[in-house]
């Protein structure tokens, strides 16, 4: 197991060394701390370690085997252990491993790929004008952010997403659409899921043409009983998790919303992250060093909570799609061995777009007793045409990092600022294909990493099961066919009931 202790220590012995002080006795911090691959430019510079910390930082990466786990990951070793399952979501974006397996997973993505652009062609020239994308989690999420991020304002094809059971949720998103340009996708891995199901059959039948609706899933007998014909199903795999999906036939949505050409430069950049973190050495890595940043902040300095904050209002819905991506893989308590963890895992991811959170939570960043580290990303150029705009987005990007690191003192405790709160910048040269496929890679590559150094599964995710199968208990007791065991469950029950 890794030695946690040594990083206590070290924090122990930085605890009144403030980042402006570490700033000060280290001249070249600023570039020494910076790494950039490609479009991506990343500074640690505002994060509470010195030279002799990130010595033990890399050290507990090479006691972890961090260069040994990521190549087997990338060569489709089974790294999803209590599931016995390879995790090759780097084979649906490029060729990063000789491995056989490996290799024919990207063989397999690459005729999917083939098949989508062909029904992304087809859709296309039908005449449809609008595709309801029907998914939750991580089909959902990942295409969601997606979309949204790269949308174009002369897209020939509007993709609207469905993912909550809340029947409003499909009356809203159904609203003002045409069934007869509307065509539907259904992405469910199993095809079995209950919200994905119920909303596919809301939509199927507003549509009242099954020749419009599509399907992504492993499972093609269940989504043919459901009515789409076998040529209108994108395959699944078994070794791809669903948070890892978006690179896949499950980003069918996101190719209908930017096209082919630019669903496969996102693919681009994301491999390009992959044979950096394959490949660099450890303090050239870029994945290595954001993933023990993160190991510092949760077991060093001990905190509980991370927010991630994009300074660009096309990168708004990022903080919802890491939520799943880092709590999901991480939120474990027992090691791959079964033996409960000693050292906590994930912290509270959450956050929002800049500069609209500053009118809102900022205030407990900057004076609040609990200290949040965060994620900051701004992108360096925008295609907006608005100049004096992206300078003060920028302005206030930049400002906000500064005045959290170094605060301000006054003789007033109620306009003093502590400051010493860590932070991260990643900039983007520009929010394109490549550089977000980048950046996403980058966030799974560090999630990995840390779960190896915790010693736990990054790639199941039992804990979403347990609530999934007490509601299926419920259904007949919403109906009044059964009872419910747990006595506050029955009583809440007999308040809907007398409500109903």
């Amino acid at each position: 197991m890794p030695d946690f202790a040594t990083l206590r220590s070290h924090a122990a012995r930085l605890a009144d060394t403030p980042v402006a002080r570490l700033l000060q006795d280290e001249p070249e911090r600023a570039r020494a701390l910076s790494l950039r691959v490609g479009p991506l430019y990343a500074n640690f510079a505002r994060q509470r370690y010195d030279g002799a910390a990130l010595d033990a930082l890399y050290a507990l990466a090479d006691d972890a085997g961090f260069a040994r786990a990521m190549r087997r990951l990338l060569d489709g070793e089974t790294v999803n252990a209590t599931e016995g399952r390879a995790a090759l979501h780097s084979a649906l974006r490029g060729d990063a491993s000789t491995a056989p397996f490996a290799r024919e997973c990207s063989a397999q993505a690459a005729q999917a790929r083939v098949r989508m652009r062909t029904l992304v062609e087809a859709v296309v020239a039908s005449g449809v004008t609008d595709v309801v994308s029907v998914g939750i989690g991580g089909s959902d999420l990942g295409p969601r952010l997606v979309a949204d991020a790269l949308a174009q304002p002369d897209a020939r094809v509007r993709v609207h997403f469905l993912s909550n059971v809340d029947g409003n949720a499909a009356r809203r998103t159904l609203a003002g659409l045409d069934p007869a340009k509307t065509a539907a996708i259904l992405i469910s891995k199993t095809f079995g899921t209950q919200e994905t199901l119920l909303n596919g059959a809301i939509v199927r039948d507003w549509l009242g043409d099954d020749a419009r609706v599509y399907a992504v899933s492993a499972n093609v007998e269940r989504a043919a009983a459901f009515g789409i014909a076998p040529e209108r199903i994108l395959p699944m795999w078994d070794w791809v998790g669903g948070r890892y999906s978006l690179w896949s036939a499950v980003g069918f949505p996101i190719a209908l919303a930017i096209g082919m050409d630019r669903f496969e430069a996102l693919l681009a950049g994301a491999a390009e992250l992959d044979a950096h973190a394959a490949n660099a050495s450890p303090r050239e890595n870029l994945a290595i060093l954001h993933a023990l940043t993160a190991l510092w902040n949760r077991n060093a300095l001990g905190l509980a909570t991370q927010a991630v904050l994009p300074y660009d209002e096309r990168l708004r819905l990022l903080p919802n799609y890491l939520q799943q991506l880092v709590m999901e893989s991480l939120g474990k308590s027992a090691r791959l061995d079964g033996v409960p963890l000693a050292e906590d895992t994930v912290p509270v991811w959450w956050g929002g777009p800049g500069t609209d959170t500053q009118h809102s939570f900022f205030q407990a960043l900057h004076q609040g007793t609990q200290v949040v580290p965060a994620d900051f990303i701004g992108v360096v150029r925008s295609e907006d045409g608005f100049e004096g705009n992206h300078r003060a987005l920028l302005a206030n990007l930049l400002a906000q990092t500064e005045a959290l690191a170094n605060g301000q003192s006054s003789d007033d405790p109620h306009r003093a600022y502590a400051g010493n709160r860590p932070s991260t910048l990643l900039l983007l040269d520009a929010l394109t294909p490549q550089s977000l496929g980048m950046l996403i890679a980058l966030y799974e590559h560090s999630v990995y990493l840390q779960s190896v150094a915790w010693g736990i599964n990054a790639f199941d995710q039992f804990g979403v099961e347990l609530g999934k199968q007490v509601a299926n208990r419920l259904l007949p007791a919403l109906e009044g066919k059964a009872e419910a065991d747990d006595p506050v469950t029955r009583a809440l029950l007999a308040e809907i009931a007398s409500r109903g």
